[in-house]
């Protein structure tokens, strides 16, 4: 009976939890590796996590906390050329706007992740802040400044398109 529970969580959780995640990280091929072990670890512990108050919050945080660990333990494998990324590929999950995504990427980390726990998994600034380990008023500026930044770079990018 858990592990249908699960599949029905699973299907009806892993695109928006892949475009928080990639909202954040915006390297696909992360995203979806980050997204996959927060599953896998879901599934282990299924009967803790299904009690969460917000399952979906829980695999987009372990996806992050996971991304950390990652980092900390491959920090001095050679890095990528500066500007180097990974080009977004067609799949679910991945409907977001390759011009949004490019804007997404000179957002400040925290900002990202604001606004992919806050726009994309639609969760209250309260549950976001808890999420992320800051205050309320945190998450508010964080989420202000990036859908600025975001607004700004969209709607010149627009002008520019319209404009020859």
């Amino acid at each position: 009976m858990e592990q249908l529970e699960f599949a029905d969580f699973y299907v009806a959780s892993r695109d928006v939890c892949l475009r928080a995640v990639l909202a954040s990280v915006v390297d696909r091929s992360l995203a979806e590796d980050l997204v996959a072990e927060a599953f896998t670890r879901a599934l282990v512990s299924w009967p803790k996590v299904s009690r969460h108050p917000a399952p979906r919050a829980w695999i987009v945080r372990t996806a992050l906390n996971t991304r950390v660990s990652w980092w900390r333990k491959r920090r001095k494998d050679v890095p990528l050329e500066a500007g180097a990324y990974v080009t977004a590929v067609a799949g679910p999950g991945n409907d977001l706007d390759p011009s949004l995504l490019r804007v997404l990427r000179q957002l400040p980390r925290r900002q990202r992740e604001v606004i992919g726990l806050r726009v994309f998994l639609d969760l209250d600034t309260r549950a976001t802040a808890e999420l992320l380990g800051i205050s309320e008023g945190t998450v508010k500026a964080h989420l202000s400044r990036g859908v600025a930044t975001l607004r700004v770079h969209l709607i010149s990018q627009q002008h520019s398109e319209v404009l020859p």
